[in-house]
């Protein structure tokens, strides 16, 4: 692959976590349709496919939840067509999560992300979150 896509893909990754920070839902919705395929395949933590579904990820389960999420980037790393993403995650829960009233508590949670590229745009994500972390911090888990 050429250094200026590998270029690319990491400044598309970069370009979407700044867009996931400002919380700008209409900038947000515009730049998924840009940057994902439109039946791009997720495996983290659930199984889904398309750009609705990843709408629906952010909007009704992370910024629902955690209206102050932020996402800190610690590592950036590419190969061929895929790019690795290792991230912090960082919310106050004022909202419902996954069945779970608003307790607000915060959170600081790592992730994971193995990103595969096609022609510029995400095809498909793999992921591993911290979930046990986090669900200890909600007090669902005994510290």
């Amino acid at each position: 692959m050429p250094a200026a896509q590998e270029t690319s893909n990491k400044a598309t990754l970069m370009r979407f976590l700044e867009v996931i920070n400002s919380h700008d839902p209409e900038l947000l919705s515009r730049t998924i349709d840009e940057i994902f395929e439109p039946d791009m395949k997720q495996h983290s933590p659930f199984e889904a496919t398309g750009v609705q579904a990843m709408k629906e990820m952010v909007f009704e389960r992370l910024y629902r939840a955690f209206p102050d999420l932020h996402i800190t980037l610690e590592d950036l790393i590419e190969e061929g067509d895929k790019v690795v993403v290792r991230d912090v995650v960082t919310g106050t829960h004022l909202g419902e999560f996954n069945g779970l009233p608003p307790t607000g508590k915060s959170v600081s949670y790592n992730e994971i992300f193995i990103i595969r590229v096609a022609n510029g745009r995400v095809a498909e994500v793999w992921g591993v979150v911290d979930i046990f972390t986090q669900m200890k911090q909600l007090g669902l888990i005994p510290a």
